[in-house]
């Protein structure tokens, strides 16, 4: 193994100085993602090298909350992946209707848009009145922005298709005003949510709940933090509560899989034995 380049050098003391100043830890990210993310990070907000951009980020919070909006998941959609709500209306949602009251967890909630397909899906099967959801990102504003619930009107075409073929009942529309332009979502969805900061590296299990789901984020960590965040996940599952992943992601290969079973072969659905 060859000496460290002055480049990954400067990653390296980058995200240690992040973890010191900040107690956010992106050190055990893949190393792929962070570069590509702290690269774009550095020319959009004018810097020279990485190492400059350390310097303004121990002295000024506001250029720190400007790289998290790189370093944090974003992408996502309304009911992103139709057939895992699909799923989730048709094989566990019947198990969900057993429980007096219910509690889910939405690990890497971004800006909201998977918090209100769980919330819509809820309603629709009569199951939202009981619930209570816990969205959790470590962005602040990412958060801010999901807690508003305000989303671009050239979004909703997509929403709805999605929706569609998730199984929904009824119109999107049911669920939001337009309004300027946006579409802002019913504040009786939001009054079951409760939004928190919370990280998969570093902050430990809040609540024990009967649904966890995590999609899309695991992909973006080395292995051994894949590892713990999958730990934190199932132990705040109930016994026989229920994980949920991204498509991409697996429990196929984890140290925690003989724990779990696959609900729905190929729909990232698994129950905690």
């Amino acid at each position: 193994m060859g000496a460290p380049t002055l480049d990954d050098i400067e990653l390296q003391l980058l995200l240690e100085a992040i973890f010191l100043r900040y107690h956010q830890d992106f050190r055990s990210y893949s190393l792929a993602s962070i570069r590509r993310r702290l690269a774009a990070a550095r020319d959009s907000l004018g810097f020279a090298t990485l190492s400059a951009m350390q310097d303004a980020i121990l002295r000024d919070a506001r250029v720190f909350a400007a790289l998290l909006q790189f370093l944090s998941v974003q992408v996502s959609d309304l009911f992103r992946d139709p057939s895992f709500y699909r799923a989730l209306r048709q094989e566990i949602v019947p198990v969900l209707r057993t429980y007096p009251s219910l509690k889910i967890w939405i690990a890497g909630c971004s800006r909201g848009e998977e918090v209100y397909s769980f919330a819509i899906l809820l309603r629709e099967e009569g199951l939202l009145d009981r619930t209570i959801l816990y969205a959790t990102d470590l962005n602040p504003e990412a958060l801010r922005e999901a807690e508003a619930g305000v989303y671009p009107r050239e979004r909703v075409p997509a929403f709805t298709e999605n929706h569609r073929l998730a199984g929904g009942k009824g119109s999107l529309s049911s669920h939001y005003t337009a309004r300027y332009g946006a579409a802002v979502f019913d504040r009786a969805l939001r009054k079951q949510i409760v939004f928190s900061d919370h990280s998969l590296a570093t902050d430990s299990v809040f609540a024990e709940v009967h649904v966890a789901s995590c999609r899309n984020v695991l992909i973006y960590f080395d292995r051994a933090l894949q590892e713990r965040a999958l730990g934190l996940l199932k132990g705040s599952l109930v016994r026989r509560g229920f994980l949920g992943l991204g498509a991409k992601e697996s429990l196929h290969s984890s140290e925690h899989a003989a724990e779990f079973r696959e609900v729905v072969r190929g729909e990232r659905w698994y129950q905690r034995c």
